[in-house]
Formats: C-alpha cells, sequence, structure tokens
C-alpha cells in the first residue's frame, strides 16, 4: 500500500512538473521571424533582427524573388550603408528611388556588395546573419524598450542615416521615399 501510494505521488508530481513546463514555454515569447509576418522585437533592441526570415531572389527566371515591406526595410539598409548595386565598372550605390519591395537585381548585388564589406560571407540572402549585423547599427533616439512601449531608433549606416520606431506590438517601422511610415511586414507590400 506504502509503494502505491509513493508511486501515485511521484506520477502526480511528474505531471505537475510537466504542466507547468508546459505553461513557462507557451508563456515566453514567439521568436520574430518570418512565420509572424513582421519584422518585430521585444524588449532591448539589441538583436531584434538576429531571428528574421530570408529575403532573397534565386537565380533564373522562375525562381523565387521576395517581395514586401521587408524588403524595402533591407533595401533602405543598403541605402543607408552606400552598397553598390551592380557589378560594372562605376558601381553605382544603391538610391532611394532603387527602394521598391522588391528583391531585384540590383538589390541582390548591393546585398553581395554589403556582406563583402561586412566580412560575414556572401550569399546574397539577408536572413540571421546579414540581417542581424544589420541591427548593430540601430540606436536609441527616444522612447522605451519596455513591452508595449513605442521605442524610437537610428539606423547610423556608412553612407546615411534613417529613422525607425518600433511600436507598441514591437513591429518595426521606417518611412518610405515620400515620407509615409510603413510596417515591415513579410506578406504585404506598400512601399515604393
Amino acid at each position: 500500500m506504502i509503494l502505491r501510494t509513493t508511486h501515485t505521488r511521484l506520477g502526480a508530481g511528474i505531471v505537475a512538473g510537466l504542466a507547468a513546463c508546459a505553461l513557462a514555454v507557451s508563456a515566453s515569447p514567439a521568436s520574430a521571424n518570418m512565420d509572424d509576418g513582421w519584422v518585430r522585437g521585444y524588449d532591448t533592441y539589441v538583436g531584434d533582427w538576429g531571428d528574421e526570415g530570408e529575403l532573397y531572389r534565386d537565380a533564373g527566371p522562375f525562381g523565387h524573388v521576395s517581395t514586401s515591406n521587408a524588403v524595402c526595410l533591407w533595401q533602405r539598409v543598403l541605402w543607408a550603408e552606400g552598397a553598390k548595386k551592380t557589378q560594372l565598372a562605376g558601381k553605382p550605390s544603391f538610391t532611394t528611388s532603387d527602394i521598391n519591395g522588391v528583391f531585384d537585381y540590383d538589390t541582390y548585388y548591393a546585398t553581395a556588395d554589403l556582406q563583402r564589406t561586412w566580412r560575414i560571407g556572401v550569399d546574397t540572402r539577408v536572413g540571421k546573419t546579414t540581417f542581424g549585423r544589420a541591427d548593430n547599427q540601430l540606436s536609441k533616439t527616444g522612447g522605451s524598450t519596455d513591452r508595449g512601449k513605442t521605442l524610437y531608433l537610428k539606423y547610423d549606416g556608412a553612407s546615411h542615416d534613417f529613422n525607425l520606431r518600433r511600436n507598441t506590438e514591437g513591429k518595426y517601422l521606417f518611412q518610405d521615399a515620400d515620407g509615409d511610415w510603413r510596417q515591415a511586414g513579410y506578406d504585404y507590400r506598400t512601399c515604393g
């Protein structure tokens, strides 16, 4: 009888422990990535972009081409860094008129140029390593890093700076060429 009671208590303790672990895991914040639909972050802004989805262009006429406001945000970074958008002589820099939300060949070549400059390995894809490196250039200009509060940031590029904000839901916003604020999302394109 004592053995059966001990086993019952032990089993109940294990079940309670597993339930507590499950609740703790479900209460932790979701990772901000492409599945979430937004370029998003929480708490401190350091490392916010290191868990984002991939933006890229496959080679060939029928390959994948990322098209979204997240691409527009990346193109703002290329402009701010003065990335070169072609392999041709003269190598013109990425301009604000190139910000269209389409991971076109100018974006492809400028991404490769910036990856070379940053010495992070050239794969022409903007994912955890490349996006993560870009958020090293963010600095706080105002607001709060507390959840549910708006945070104001500046991207400090090699050639240009631009302002961003992280809204109360943790979503990043940037200004388009007309000065309108756009949310950096993966599932739609309203910039460009």
